[in-house]
């Protein structure tokens, strides 16, 4: 004859406290694998070289220095082709004061 349920699982809470486990009865998906692992974030960070110098950073290092970025000149052309034709992104809604009517996520009028 099995032992009752309800002593199977004071034995598991016990093992769990002695042990330094989770007590998890019901087996139920905690993410705990996850937890455990080790942060993959500074490895990654490590693997890309930095990037020394950009052209943002040098204007704002030297805001008077008269200078074009090739790359932006290239990206505003596009933009204004695209508004050209119509297929720009949408106008930012503004009320009648001015101010600009922020959404918050999720919400859609």
């Amino acid at each position: 004859m099995p032992p009752p349920r309800t002593r199977l699982l004071d034995l598991l809470k016990t093992q769990s406290t002695i042990f330094s486990h989770s007590y998890n009865p019901d087996a139920l998906r905690t993410g705990s694998k996850v937890l455990r692992q080790r942060l993959r974030g500074p490895s990654m960070a490590a693997y890309y070289p930095r990037r020394v110098v950009t052209f943002r950073g040098l204007m704002d290092l030297y805001p008077g220095l008269e200078s074009w970025d090739d790359e932006e000149e290239d990206r505003l052309e596009h933009l204004d082709r695209l508004n050209a034709r119509g297929k720009g992104a949408p106008k930012k809604r503004r009320t009648k004061e001015g101010e600009l009517i922020v959404f918050a996520v999720g919400e859609c009028y």
